[in-house]
C-alpha cells in the first residue's frame, strides 16, 4: 500500500500550518472552492470537520458551523463524496494536500467503522482525528486504520499525565495533536503572560515525552500566534479564526476568496 500524504509530509523538516474547515460552511457549494484556496495559500494539511449535532468539545463558532453544515446537507457520505471530487479535480483544481477528517465517534459508529475506513481511504482521506475515542479503547480501530494506510491522531491536553503522553505518542501514527489549553475550541485566550508561561512549560513537557512530531491547536488566530506555536511545537492549527473570517460570505466564490486572503496573512 502506498505511503499516505501525511506520513510523507512528516518526514520533511518544516513547521506545519494546518487549516480546520467545516464543509459547506457558511454556504452550500463552498467546500471545493475553499479547499482549493487553502491549498493555494499554503495550508500544509487540511482538517475537515465531520459535523455532529452535539459537538461537546467545540466552542460556539464551530458548533454553529456544524449546525449550518448539517442544514446544508453534509453527512459523512456527502463529505466523502466531496473529498473524492476534490481529489479528482471535479469542481476545483485537483487537491493534493493531505486531508484529515476530524469528528466524533457517534457518526462513525452509525456509518459502520469498517465501512467508514474503507470508504474514507477510497475517497482520498489521509488521516483521522476522533477526539472522543480514548486511545485505550481504540486498538481494533487503530489496527484496521493502519491496515488501510490511514494516519490516526490522538489528543494531548495540559492535564495529560506524562506517562499517558508517552502512550498517546506511541499510538498516534505520525503525530499528536496538543490542545493549547483546557476548554472548547475558539475560547482560548493565550495573550496573558502567565498563560503563555504555562503553555510553554506544558509543551516542553510534551517534547520531553514524545518521539514523534506534535502540533498545537486552540486559540491560534494570527501570524504572531502561529510563529509562537512554531517555536514550541512542529505545527499550528487554525480553525475558529478561519471560520469567523468567512462566516459572512454569501457565495462560494466569496468564501474561497476570503479564506485564501486570511490564510496568506498567517504565512
Amino acid at each position: 500500500m502506498p505511503e499516505n500524504r501525511i506520513t510523507r509530509l512528516m518526514r520533511k523538516d518544516k513547521k506545519l500550518l494546518i487549516a480546520y474547515y467545516m464543509p459547506e460552511f457558511p454556504v452550500e457549494g463552498a467546500t471545493l472552492p475553499v479547499l482549493e484556496a487553502l491549498e493555494k495559500s499554503g495550508a500544509d494539511i487540511i482538517e475537515l470537520g465531520m459535523p455532529y449535532s452535539d459537538p461537546i468539545g467545540d466552542g460556539p463558532v464551530i458548533q454553529e458551523a456544524a449546525h449550518i453544515a448539517i442544514r446544508n446537507g453534509v453527512t459523512i457520505k456527502h463529505l466523502l463524496e466531496l473529498v473524492l471530487r476534490a481529489r479528482q479535480g471535479k469542481g476545483c483544481r485537483k487537491i493534493t494536500a493531505p486531508i484529515l477528517l476530524m469528528g466524533y465517534c457517534n457518526p462513525v459508529i452509525a456509518y459502520g467503522p469498517a465501512c467508514f475506513l474503507r470508504d474514507a481511504v477510497e475517497a482520498g482521506v489521509d488521516g483521522l482525528l476522533i477526539p472522543d475515542f480514548p486511545p485505550e479503547e481504540a486498538e481494533d480501530f487503530l489496527e484496521q486504520a493502519k491496515g488501510y494506510g490511514l494516519t490516526v491522531v490522538f489528543l494531548v491536553s495540559p492535564v495529560t499525565p506524562s506517562e499517558r503522553i508517552e502512550l498517546i505518542d506511541s499510538l498516534s501514527t505520525d503525530f499528536s495533536y496538543c490542545l493549547a489549553v483546557n476548554g472548547t475550541t475558539g475560547t482560548a485566550k493565550l495573550s496573558d503572560g502567565s498563560k503563555e508561561a504555562a503553555v510553554e512549560e506544558y509543551l516542553k513537557r510534551v517534547r520531553r515525552h514524545t518521539h514523534k512530531k506534535f502540533v498545537v491547536g486552540f486559540g491560534i488566530k494570527d501570524k504572531s500566534r502561529v510563529e509562537y506555536m512554531w517555536s514550541l511545537a512542529d505545527g499550528a492549527v487554525v480553525g475558529t479564526a478561519l471560520l469567523q473570517h468567512i462566516a459572512g460570505s454569501s457565495t462560494p466564490e466569496e468564501c474561497a476568496r476570503l479564506a485564501g486572503e486570511f490564510w496568506k496573512t498567517l504565512r
